[in-house]
C-alpha cells in the first residue's frame, strides 16, 4: 500500500526580497572585471569631459541655427553625464577619475579636421558636423549600453538605472541630429 505524504506549499520570497540589492552589493568588487568596469568608467568620464569643450566650437561652426541650437542642447546634456558619471563613481566607492579615451580623442581631431576642411557658411559644413557628431554619438551609445549591462551583472542596479538613463539620452541625440540631417542639410548640401 502505498503511503500519501502531504506536503506543504511553499511561499515563494516576496518580490522585494527577491530582486538585486541596489548599489554596490560587494558583488565582484576586487574582482578583475569589476576593475575593467572601473577603468572604462574612467574612459568614458574623460570622453564626456572633453566633448563639452568641444561641442561649443562645433555650435560656432555650424552654419544653420537648428544644428547650433542642438550642439547647445547637447552641450547641457553632457554635462549632466558628466554629473551622472561623477553619481556612478559615488556608488561604487570609487574616485571620480577620468583616464585619456583615445577612441574620443580621434573623433573630436576628426571634428576640428571638417570644419577646417569645409568652408564656413555652408550646408556641407553642416552636413560634416553632423556626420562628426553622430560618429561621437554612436560610440557613446556603444560605451553606455555595455557599462550598464556589466553594471547589472555586477549587480550594481543603481548604477545600471543611471547608466541606462544617459544612454536613452544618447540614443535621443542621435535621433535628433538625424531628423535635422534628413529635414533639409543632406538635401541643401548635395546641391551646393
Amino acid at each position: 500500500m502505498a503511503t500519501t505524504v502531504k506536503t506543504t506549499p511553499t511561499k515563494s520570497a516576496p518580490k522585494a526580497a527577491q530582486k538585486k540589492p541596489a548599489g554596490n552589493t560587494g558583488k565582484m568588487e576586487d574582482s578583475e572585471f569589476h576593475e575593467f568596469f572601473v577603468d572604462e568608467l574612467k574612459d568614458i568620464y574623460w570622453a564626456e569631459k572633453h566633448l563639452v569643450k568641444a561641442l561649443p566650437k562645433m555650435k560656432k561652426a555650424a552654419t544653420s541655427p537648428e544644428l547650433a541650437a542642438a550642439f547647445e542642447k547637447h552641450t547641457q546634456e553632457t554635462q549632466t553625464h558628466i554629473e551622472t558619471l561623477e553619481q556612478v563613481f559615488a556608488l561604487l566607492d570609487e574616485k571620480a577619475a577620468a583616464k585619456k579615451c583615445d577612441a574620443m580623442a580621434g573623433l573630436l581631431e576628426e571634428a576640428d579636421g571638417i570644419i577646417s576642411e569645409t568652408e564656413k557658411g555652408t550646408m556641407i559644413r553642416d552636413a560634416g558636423l553632423i556626420l562628426a557628431a553622430q560618429k561621437v554619438e554612436h560610440y557613446e551609445i556603444a560605451t553606455y549600453g555595455t557599462l550598464k549591462t556589466f553594471a547589472e551583472n555586477m549587480g550594481h542596479t543603481d548604477v545600471a538605472d543611471l547608466l541606462a538613463q544617459t544612454l536613452e539620452n544618447e540614443k535621443s541625440t542621435d535621433v535628433a541630429l538625424t531628423t535635422i540631417a534628413e529635414g533639409f542639410v543632406n538635401e541643401q548640401a548635395s546641391a551646393e
